[in-house]
């Protein structure tokens, strides 16, 4: 009866399982924080491209 109520009162798994997610969750926060700041680079960037389009040679 020892070993069961030994076995039941263990809590070490139970740290790793946090520690596992709070990694998913801090993950998929920079997933979204990287994918949100790509659009907006992609957005500069066409902006930039767009500027330059009208001073390009015609015929090139």
């Amino acid at each position: 009866m020892e070993l069961i109520k030994s076995i039941w009162s263990e809590e070490e798994g139970q740290g790793l399982a946090e520690y596992g997610l709070i990694l998913a969750l801090i993950a998929v926060v920079c997933i979204l924080a990287l994918t949100g700041l790509g659009e907006a680079i992609v957005d500069k960037l066409d902006e930039v491209v767009d500027g330059l389009a009208p001073a390009a040679p015609a015929g090139n």
